[in-house]
């Protein structure tokens, strides 16, 4: 329980912004999900396509403080790792 108002002011600020980094951190997620579905689909296009959005996204929110910069740089590694074995691997078959 809050003793003061500006604590109590304090609690809903806290309240409001934690509810927006919650909805970020969700669209963040989602982002890295369409990646990994284009490349499960083995849809060269469409995965690069969502990996630049997704690169964008992750930038932009590591910049604003939402996640770290080395979970954002590990992200962004695995996913791009991902994309180079899928193109390797339809250089091999052609």
């Amino acid at each position: 329980m809050v003793n003061t108002k500006s604590a109590k002011k304090s609690l809903i600020k806290s309240k409001i912004q934690r509810k927006y980094n919650m909805s970020q951190r969700s669209m963040l997620r989602t982002f890295i999900k369409k990646v990994y579905n284009a490349i499960s689909s083995k849809n060269q296009e469409t995965a690069m396509n969502a990996f630049v959005t997704m690169q964008k996204i992750i930038d932009r929110q590591t910049c604003k403080g939402l996640i770290h910069k080395n979970k954002a740089a590990r992200y962004k590694s695995r996913v791009y790792a991902q994309l180079m074995s899928m193109n390797s691997s339809h250089c091999k078959k052609q």
